[in-house]
């Protein structure tokens, strides 16, 4: 059932959800959260469907928020709200409200989102696209207990990484940090069938894929060890390798769907590695609410911390350095090279005239003994 509400307000929107629900014979209410949903019109359709996938796991009233850009300033200055509201199969499991915002009530969404809110439930905000930098510091990321954005679709995502990290409050999290859940639990179950110290580590995947960064922060701030990023075709990760003290462990996934896992004196085995698509992602997300330390201590790592040198490795490069610079000869002076042809003048005179110097002293002490007459 869908209901059309032009230039309305939160409360006929409220009247209309009661409306709705007793329509199609369901006046309880039997959902769990709330989730808010920021986008713009371009997105908006791929988004409710991920959301809409997602509710069948955790039933939900989704809230749509678009604002709508106005292109003369007499629009600008209007404030309007148009709602579509829809209830039973047309929203999947839940409801949906999807609010269209003109005008100056774009800059204040969470006055129109705030009677919507489920009672006495955890709020979730999403942002698929055009996440702020600080989304608690958002007027409606301050609304909800946990805050999603997604990376992966900024224009610069390994840059975002570490404006995340200095903006990262308790609550925020990362589809490009959900993606790898998958990769760390097998690694983690990897490392857990041998016991061998590692000494390095490499993270292989395409270019511009932020959860190859978090991967590899995550293995330097779990292991303490080197982590080299290294570019590939990809699709999305393909490789990680372990080094350790006894052998190799590779995780390799070529194709975006099956891996091998190999490792040191076992035989290769296959693994399902498929790439998740965003109705999985927000599934997993929505599972617990409560902040995610792990990826807080993995952003805070920092992304500049890849592809740095041992401190062996840097004093062992240094101390190269130095002896090379050692044996280079070094350009002399003019005064050095005369002095030194002066020294070497003087002792060849002292050597022609008996000796060394010491010699000369030894010998005006200790007066050469008289034959005895015959």
């Amino acid at each position: 059932m869908k209901i059309d509400l032009t230039d309305t307000t939160s409360g006929k929107i409220n009247k209309a959800l009661v409306q709705g629900r007793r329509a199609i014979g369901t006046p309880a209410v039997g959902m769990v959260l709330t989730l808010v949903i920021v986008t713009d019109e371009e997105n908006a359709y791929d988004a409710l469907k991920a959301a809409n996938e997602a509710a069948r796991e955790h039933p939900s009233r989704k809230l749509v928020v678009i604002k709508r850009v106005s292109r003369s300033p007499r629009d600008r200055a209007k404030a309007r709200l148009d709602a579509e509201v829809r209830v039973g199969a047309d929203a999947g499991t839940g409801e949906t409200v999807v609010l269209r915002l003109y005008g100056e009530v774009a800059d204040h969404a969470q006055s129109v989102v705030l009677p919507l809110l489920l009672p006495d439930a955890p709020v979730v905000v999403w942002w698929p696209v055009n996440a702020p930098v600080d989304p608690a510091g958002d007027p409606l990321g301050a609304l909800a207990q946990r805050r999603v954005t997604d990376t992966y679709a900024c224009e610069q995502p390994v840059a975002e990484l570490t404006a995340r990290a200095d903006a990262y409050t308790p609550g925020d999290t990362d589809l490009s940090w959900t993606r790898i859940t998958p990769w760390r639990s097998m690694l983690a179950a990897a490392l857990d069938q041998v016991d061998w110290r590692i000494t390095g580590a490499e993270v292989e995947g395409e270019g511009f894929n932020p959860s190859c960064e978090l991967l590899g922060m995550w293995l330097g701030d779990r292991l303490d060890v080197p982590v080299t990023r290294t570019a590939s075709g990809g699709p999305g990760l393909t490789a990680v390798r372990l080094t350790t003290d006894s052998g190799s462990i590779v995780l390799d996934r070529a194709d975006g769907s099956l891996a091998t896992l190999s490792i040191e004196g076992q035989p290769d085995r296959a693994v399902a590695l498929k790439r998740r698509d965003t109705a999985e992602l927000l599934a997993e997300e929505l599972r617990r609410l409560d902040p995610d330390d792990i990826y807080a201590t993995t952003l805070r790592f920092g992304v500049g911390r890849l592809n740095e040198q041992t401190p062996a490795a840097a004093g062992g490069s240094a101390a190269r350095r130095s002896a090379a610079g050692s044996t280079a000869r070094r350009p002399e002076a003019p005064g050095e090279r005369g002095a030194e042809r002066g020294t070497e003048k003087g002792t060849e005179k002292g050597t022609a005239g008996g000796g060394d110097k010491s010699g000369a002293k030894t010998s005006a002490k200790t007066p050469a003994r008289k034959a005895a007459p015959k």
